[in-house]
C-alpha cells in the first residue's frame, strides 16, 4: 500500500469490458465490392433498336419555319410488300389526296419505292409538320393494311425531314424526289428501266417539266398533292430552270 507523498505509486487500470464497442476510427471498414449495378440512368444503357430504326436520332427535332420547304423520307417496315405495283399506288394516291392539306401541312411532291416514300412538304412549324405527317402516314398505314388484310404498324420508327433553304437546295430536292426510281433503276435495285417520267412519283400532275407532258389515266386519280404557298416551292427553284425527263440525282 502506497502512502501519500511516497514516489511508488500504483497505477489502476481499468478493465476493458468484452461487450463495449472500440472507438469509431478503429472500427474495420469493409471495402467496397467492383459488383456492376443494373439499372439506373448510365452512358449506353437500354435496349439498342435494330435495323433501320438504329439510324434514326432520338433527339429533339429543330424548330421549322414555314418559308422553308422540307424533303421528308419515310420507311417501310421490314418483310412487307413492296410498294411499288398498282395496287399499292392506287391505295396510295387515294390517301395522298385526303390528307395533302390538313393542319398548315402541304404534301406538294411524292415518290414511291419499293420500301420507303419520300415527299416534298410545306407546313407552318414544327408542330404543323409532325401533325400533318402522323395524319397522313395514318391514312396510308389504314389504307395499305386493308388492302394486304392484315393489322399492325407499316412505317419503320421517326420519319428523317431535311429543311430547303434556298432556290438551288428546292430544286435538287425536285429531281430528287422525281428521279429517285430512275436513280435505283440505274442502280439494278429491284426497279425496272423505265424511260420518261415515273408515274410512282407526282410527276404526272407535275408542270415544271422542260418538255411536254400527258400521263393518259391520270383524271381518274383525285389531285394528290396541295399547291405550293412558299416562294421557294411555288418560284424560286424555276429561275434556274425547269426539270427535264432525264435529269436525275447522281449515281452513288
Amino acid at each position: 500500500m502506497a502512502t501519500r507523498g511516497s514516489s511508488n505509486v500504483t497505477k489502476r487500470t481499468k478493465a476493458r469490458n468484452p461487450a463495449r464497442k472500440p472507438p469509431a476510427a478503429r472500427r474495420p471498414v469493409q471495402a467496397a465490392l467492383p459488383f456492376r449495378q443494373r439499372g439506373g440512368a448510365r452512358k449506353g444503357a437500354g435496349r439498342k433498336p435494330n435495323g433501320a430504326a438504329a439510324m434514326m436520332s432520338r433527339s429533339t427535332r429543330a424548330s421549322h419555319a414555314a418559308y422553308h420547304p422540307a424533303l421528308v423520307t419515310v420507311k417501310l417496315r421490314q418483310h412487307l410488300p413492296r410498294l411499288r405495283s398498282k395496287k399499292e399506288r392506287d391505295a396510295l394516291l387515294v390517301h395522298f389526296a385526303r390528307g395533302k392539306d390538313r393542319f398548315g401541312f402541304r404534301l406538294l411532291h411524292f415518290a414511291i419505292l419499293n420500301d420507303h416514300l419520300h415527299f416534298v412538304v410545306e407546313a407552318k412549324d414544327r408542330t404543323a409538320l409532325s401533325r400533318g405527317l402522323q395524319g397522313l402516314l395514318i391514312r396510308l398505314a389504314r389504307g395499305l393494311n386493308k388492302l394486304w388484310g392484315r393489322k399492325g404498324k407499316v412505317f419503320a420508327d421517326r420519319y428523317h425531314d431535311r429543311a430547303l433553304k434556298s432556290p438551288r437546295e428546292v430544286r435538287n430536292a425536285l429531281v430528287y424526289v422525281l428521279g429517285n426510281g430512275k436513280k435505283h433503276a440505274a442502280q439494278g435495285r429491284m426497279i425496272a428501266k423505265f424511260t420518261g417520267p415515273d408515274v410512282y412519283t407526282s410527276a404526272p400532275w407535275f408542270d415544271g417539266f422542260v418538255e411536254a407532258l400527258e400521263v393518259v389515266g391520270i383524271e381518274k386519280h383525285p389531285l394528290p398533292t396541295a399547291r405550293p404557298r412558299t416562294w421557294l416551292a411555288g418560284v424560286g427553284w424555276r429561275k434556274l430552270g425547269r426539270i427535264g425527263f432525264d435529269e436525275m440525282p447522281k449515281v452513288g
